[in-house]
């Protein structure tokens, strides 16, 4: 049942503007099947290295903050860590958030599309999509995993007219290539329920949680996009007709 089952979760947090529309609820699933070499949360990448906790009381903590986040325009969103690495515990917290009216948005990067369920998606408001990129050997050196399951996904919440939001993080040397982006803005151009492009510059503030887990950063020596890049890339995913932020 909804009300006992239990999941593995890093933490909560309250955003704004960055996590979906209007202030939102945050909370991070632990566990991810990806090792993004520019990952800014490595305390997340194994399910038990969170704590485990029942929907009751996730719903508890966000209940507090329900008459804020309802009257900023917000809600409740699930990120990690990969919420799909836990779909029936997703599912549940979708679905009391929607039985509590709460406006909900699933962070995902797609790879386990599979596991969302139609009843997961019904209840999910809004899919923050995370490519990370449109070349799939790319993909495969940049994440450890797949592209086609992440396509395959997107197409699929297309056709069930889900909105989404798509995440783009932009690093130097890896996500910048033109054709790359050139590609991709054409497939989403071609989608009719993808509402918006987010460009995210790649930054290294996660890099003190890896000294402090003793493991090496990846991307350490990486620069973030200069202020041109970002542009030029914005600038190619708007050229598709394609609100690029």
């Amino acid at each position: 049942m909804a009300d006992t089952a239990t999941g593995w979760i890093h933490s909560w947090d309250l955003s704004t503007g960055v996590d979906g529309p209007g202030t939102r609820f945050v909370l991070f699933f632990s566990g991810c099947p990806l090792r993004c070499l520019y990952c800014a949360n490595p305390d997340t990448w194994r399910l038990r290295d969170g704590r485990e906790v029942r929907v009751d009381e996730v719903m508890v903590e966000i209940d507090k903050y329900r008459a804020f986040i309802t009257t900023a325009g917000g809600g409740v969103t699930l990120t990690g860590g990969e919420p799909l690495l836990q779909p029936a515990f997703t599912g549940a917290v979708l679905r009391r958030c929607k039985e509590a009216g709460l406006h909900t948005a699933l962070d995902t990067s797609g790879f386990l599309g599979p596991r969302a369920t139609d009843g997961l998606l019904a209840d999910t408001d809004l899919v923050l999509l995370d490519i990370k990129s449109f070349d799939a050997a790319t993909y495969r050196e940049l994440t450890g995993g797949r592209l086609r399951p992440t396509l395959d996904f997107t197409t699929r919440l297309d056709r069930l007219g889900k909105r989404m939001w798509i995440r783009y993080v932009l690093v130097p040397g890896w996500t910048d290539d033109k054709q790359t982006v050139e590609g991709l803005a054409g497939f989403l151009a071609g989608l009719g329920s993808v509402e918006r492009v987010d460009v995210l510059p790649f930054h290294k503030l996660g890099a003190t949680k890896y000294e402090a887990l003793g493991i090496p950063f990846p991307l350490r020596d990486a620069s973030p996009p200069d202020a041109a890049l970002v542009d030029r890339v914005r600038h190619q995913f708007r050229a598709h007709g394609l609100a690029a932020h």
